[in-house]
């Protein structure tokens, strides 16, 4: 296989630039020797139409598809006339580097789109060509596009895995970065999805196949980027739209300057030579690069940091967002409630109040009873036998433990007689704090409680610090009560929240908050959140790897379960709207002098080439520096 250097494109090498490179030495060399007396006038012209038709013929293909197929006169159109302009006056040398210099312009500006759309596709690099396939107890080297769901694939330690699968024997540390971002290695084990690009670290992993090679996680990651690139922001549809008409104002208005003139009686080499320098000082090839480049460069490069952003339109919308809605449950936090408080009554202790509660709710199915048996296994806690366990729906179980009914969940399943004052203090003091509070014992009599939380991510309280210094408002919605949202709120140092929301209730949240503070962008993880997400200026779904739904629903997609990538998306929205501007704001101005300087005179035929040129190139090297945000 070869590495990524030698598949790199080389700028040299590429056939636009590469040709129009040739073409300029070509014409070089006959502008040189002609100087020197070498070469006669009919071989001089030869020379540089030979060097013209080298370093022309791809932008001029390209001009004359666009005349012929879609109707429309291109900058290559002006470029076309301003050289055949200059031929005709004699100037065959003006002719010829005007060719072979827009040539070399736009051969970069196709390498930068090149490159840009590269960089993306180097991610399937990183997964491997070949897999240990496992077949009938005996490995098998086999090409990884021959892996199907369902079959089982080696990875030893310090092998990238090479399709998406399920991990179904072993356990290791993963490197997830190429795919979601994520800086830390991610433990896995028995049961965890790993993607295809990921590199195995140190354990032995067998995996069961969900994803053919061509439909794995990264293959769809730089499908949907570079059809983003293809999506167009409202800037760039706008100055598309505007150079459709005002390419051929400035050919209609560089035919004028010859036939007005003309019809006047006036001595015609002068305008002849205006018109010609006109077609080139007002080309709007800086104008019309202003944006797309910057637009590109940025979508690529958040694809490379796992975030996907759907399209220009949404890239832009980025910098306008004045405030952030995080749902709480699984996106402000894990999603995992944990056990945090562990209290015991009636002369019980803490570990038999916990152990009657694991015996009950091992048989349970809800994720409090998972959060307690885990917390039960953690200290080693092992089986015992329980009969007749039975659930009450909305109030919580109960079950037979050494002869004895034990019952966990809420107040509702005790005798109001069992609620002491001091439990009741407890129960109180837990729930200001945010957390859920269970009890435990039997109907007469309160054991103890134990609290739950949904624990807030690592990550948060920095991601919120960021956003602050960025001027970005950030807001929680959650359906818990005014309590455990004014706790989780404090602890995260979020401005506003919204307690006791219905999943209905969050597209009018919204709403309100755009009314607020101005544009919204929603934060969910995933497709129960999708008509929220539809509904924001911009929809941020998060932790989405390998998630269809939840990559179609939102406008951007985090493939990793990390809030950093909601600041970096911002920033870089803000950074490529800022170099779009610049662009536009320089390439008005370029045009604002060269066209007067144009029709007074002022500006030569080489003079306008080369300034042309030069500004093009400064609107393409300024739009790729988003990649460096």
């Amino acid at each position: 296989m070869k590495s990524t250097q030698e598949k790199t494109i080389k700028l040299y090498l590429f056939p636009p630039f590469r040709d129009a490179l040739v073409a300029l030495v070509l014409v070089g060399l006959v502008y040189g020797l002609t100087r020197f007396g070498i070469f006669s006038r009919s071989l001089e012209i030869g020379g540089y139409l030979l060097g013209m038709i080298i370093g022309g013929r791809h932008w001029l293909w390209e001009g004359l598809e666009e005349l012929f197929k879609e109707k429309e006169i291109g900058i290559e159109i002006l470029m076309l006339f301003a050289t055949v302009g200059a031929a005709i006056l004699g100037m065959w040398e003006e002719a010829a580097f005007l060719v072979v210099l827009y040539a070399l312009a736009e051969g970069l500006e196709e390498y930068a789109y090149a490159r840009t759309r590269q960089s993306i596709r180097k991610l399937m690099d990183l997964a491997p060509k070949e897999a240990t396939l496992i077949r009938e107890g005996k490995e098998v080297r086999v090409e990884a596009v021959q892996l199907k769901p369902g079959d089982i694939f080696l990875v030893r330690p310090g092998e990238a895995i090479p399709t998406d699968g399920v991990i179904a024997e072993g356990r290791s540390g993963v490197d997830e970065s190429p795919v979601t971002g994520e800086s830390m290695p991610v433990e896995k084990n028995t049961g965890n999805r790993v993607f295809a690009g990921t590199m195995n670290l140190d354990g032995a992993l067998k995996i069961r196949t969900t994803a053919a090679y061509k439909d794995n996680t990264l293959s769809k990651m730089i499908y949907l980027v570079e059809k983003a690139q293809e999506k167009k922001g409202k800037t760039q549809t706008f100055i598309e739209r505007f150079g459709k008409i005002y390419t051929p104002m400035v050919l209609v208005a560089a035919v004028l300057l010859i036939l007005v003139p003309w019809a006047l009686g006036a001595e015609m080499a002068g305008w002849y030579y205006k018109a010609v320098v006109l077609l080139v000082a007002a080309a709007p090839c800086a104008l019309v690069m202003s944006t797309p480049v910057a637009v590109a460069a940025g979508i690529g490069k958040a694809g490379r940091k796992g975030v996907l952003i759907k399209g220009g339109i949404h890239l832009e919308n980025l910098k306008k967002i004045k405030v952030v809605v995080l749902d709480k449950t699984g996106t402000l936090t894990t999603g995992k409630p944990v056990v945090t408080d562990v209290m015991a009554f009636a002369g019980k202790k803490k570990e038999e109040v916990l152990n009657s509660a694991f015996q009950v709710e091992r048989l349970s199915e809800h994720p409090l009873a998972g959060a307690i048996v885990r917390k039960a296994k953690e200290k080693g806690m092992d089986k015992e036998n329980v009969r007749d366990f039975f659930i009450e729906p909305g109030r919580g179980a109960r079950a037979v433990l050494a002869g004895e009914e034990i019952r966990v969940g809420k107040p509702e399943l005790f005798e109001k007689t069992a609620m002491a004052e001091e439990i009741q203090h407890a129960a109180e003091r837990l729930g200001n704090e945010g957390k859920t509070v269970v009890f435990i014992g039997t109907g007469k009599t309160i054991y103890g409680l134990i609290a739950l939380q949904d624990e807030i991510r690592t990550e948060a309280p920095g991601v919120i610090r960021e956003l602050h210094r960025m001027k970005v408002t950030v807001m929680m919605l959650t359906g818990d009560s005014e309590a455990t949202a004014r706790a989780l709120a404090g602890k995260a140092g979020i401005d506003h929240y919204i307690a006791e929301v219905k999943p209905e209730g969050k597209v009018k949240a919204l709403q309100e908050a755009r009314d607020k503070f101005g544009e919204v962008a929603m934060v969910g993880d995933g497709i129960n959140d999708a008509p929220a997400l539809a509904h924001a200026d911009v929809g941020i779904a998060m932790g989405v790897a390998g998630t269809d739904a939840a990559i179609e629903a939102a406008d951007i997609a985090l493939m990793g379960d990390h809030l950093g990538g909601v600041p970096y998306a911002i920033r870089l929205g803000r950074g490529a709207g800022k170099i779009s501007l610049q662009n536009i704001v320089f390439s008005i101005l370029v045009l604002a002098v060269m066209i007067p300087a144009s029709l007074t005179g002022w500006l030569t035929i080489t003079a306008a080439v080369i300034y042309h040129e030069i500004s093009e190139l400064l609107a393409v090297a300024n739009g790729l520096r988003v990649s460096r945000i």
